[in-house]
């Protein structure tokens, strides 16, 4: 594996800034893959022993799919909406998984590691550099369970849901009384359905919408 340093600059210029998430990420990464057992997780002879849950969607999470090399189009990339800076590191060869968590404290403690620097984000980026990784993470050895249509590879299963027709693949229906349901059908989407429209007239419908048509509902 690349030394930190160098693995750091390169997320940041994937990801598009330097903060603190990103040295998080990118120290939970590495430490996480040494935990597993893989020295060098992105190179080809390791990427398809990978399976790596993500459990924010902040800076951090791109730091840790950057020095892992894990990818949501790969299936090796797992997100899970916990709001949680945390990932879980797990070895497909061995079994073997750790969920690596950063700590609070560690956020509290920037101003010991770095007393000479003056601004908290300016010292939290010095500071969690230098913190060991005993300071800065906690760790959990745990068991994964997976089925055979959460590994990477191709598509396993495919349904069909009885209410709207749409394919559900790998696993991811729900039962419904009549069959197999897509989760939006079964429990409701994080949208709402307007209409169903052609992708001629959805183009026409916008043309010359001002931006302010799309806010949202906490705007």
């Amino acid at each position: 594996m690349k030394d930190f340093e160098t693995l750091l600059q390169e997320s940041v210029k994937a990801h598009g800034h330097l903060c603190p998430g990103q040295i998080i990420g990118v120290r939970m990464a590495m430490l996480g893959c040494r935990l597993i057992g893989l020295d060098d997780p992105s190179h080809p002879s390791q990427i398809k022993k990978l399976l790596v849950y993500v459990e924010m969607d902040r800076c951090a999470a791109d730091a840790v799919a950057h020095v892992t090399g894990v990818k949501l189009g790969r299936r090796s990339l797992k997100f899970m909406d916990y709001g949680i800076m945390a990932a879980t590191f797990v070895n497909l060869d061995s079994g073997r998984a750790f969920r690596v968590l950063s700590t609070e404290e560690a956020r509290n403690l920037a101003a010991v590691y770095a007393p000479e620097i003056d601004g908290k984000s300016a010292q939290q980026l010095v500071a969690y550099r230098r913190m060991p990784d005993e300071v800065l993470f906690h760790v959990q050895e745990v068991v994964v369970p997976l089925r055979e249509w959460d590994l990477p590879g191709p598509t396993r299963r495919k349904v069909v849901c009885v209410r709207c027709g749409q394919v559900v693949r790998d696993g991811k229906e729900m039962t419904g009384p009549q069959g197999p349901l897509c989760v939006p059908c079964a429990t409701g989407g994080y949208f709402q359905l307007v209409r169903q429209i052609s992708v001629a007239a959805a183009l026409q419908h916008v043309e010359g919408l001002p931006c302010s048509r799309f806010r949202t509902n906490t705007e």
